[in-house]
C-alpha cells in the first residue's frame, strides 16, 4: 500500500470519537476502555492519516466471536497480526482510516503504546524530531511495508526514552 502521509488533522479525534461510539454499539460490555494513540493522536505530528484505537477489554478471547460480525460491515479481520494477544480489525480497505487494535487488560502493550504517546505529547521536540524522520522517509519509500520497517529501530529507541521518562514520572 502506497504512503499517504498528512499534516496533522484536527478532525483525527472526532474520528476516533465517532469510531468509538459505533464499536460500543457492537462490542457492548466487552469494551472497558478506548484509547487513541498512534500519530494521529499527538498534536502537530504528522501521520498517515489512519486512526489507531485501542479498546481494552476484559477477555480478548471473546473478541474472536465478532469477526464474522465485522468483516460483514466492512473490517479486514487480522487477528493477532504479529502481536500476541492483540486482536486487529482494519477499516478502509485500500484507502484505510483506522486500525482498531483490541487487547485484554494488563496487556503490557497498553502501557508501551500510551506511554509512547504521552511522551511525545509532553515533548514537542522529540514530536517533531520523530515527524521530521518519518516525512523523510516518506520520501524515500513508497510502500507503507518498507516505510513501517525502516522505522523500527528510531521507533524503538523512542519508545525507550519514553519509558525512562515515564519512570521517573513515578
Amino acid at each position: 500500500m502506497k504512503i499517504r502521509l498528512s499534516d496533522f488533522n484536527e478532525n483525527w479525534a472526532q474520528m476516533f470519537q465517532d469510531e468509538s461510539q459505533f464499536l460500543k454499539t457492537i462490542f457492548g460490555n466487552e469494551i472497558i476502555k478506548f484509547e487513541h494513540f498512534g500519530s494521529t493522536s499527538v498534536k502537530g505530528l504528522k501521520a498517515k492519516p489512519v486512526i489507531d484505537m485501542m479498546c481494552i477489554v476484559n477477555d480478548i478471547e471473546k473478541i474472536d466471536s465478532f469477526n464474522n460480525k465485522m468483516h460483514s460491515l466492512g473490517y479486514d479481520v487480522a487477528g493477532e497480526w504479529g502481536i500476541p494477544g492483540r486482536r486487529l480489525f482494519r477499516k478502509g480497505g485500500e484507502n484505510r482510516t483506522h486500525h482498531i487494535h483490541f487487547y485484554q487488560q494488563n496487556n503490557p502493550h497498553i502501557d508501551r503504546h500510551i506511554i509512547f504517546r504521552d511522551y511525545l505529547r509532553s515533548h514537542p521536540q522529540e514530536a517533531e524530531k520523530y515527524s521530521n524522520f518519518k516525512e523523510q522517509l516518506a520520501q524515500k519509500f513508497d510502500d507503507t511495508r518498507e516505510y513501517s520497517q525502516a522505522k523500527n529501530t528510531f521507533v524503538k529507541e523512542m519508545e525507550e526514552l519514553a519509558l525512562i521518562w515515564y519512570k521517573k514520572r513515578q
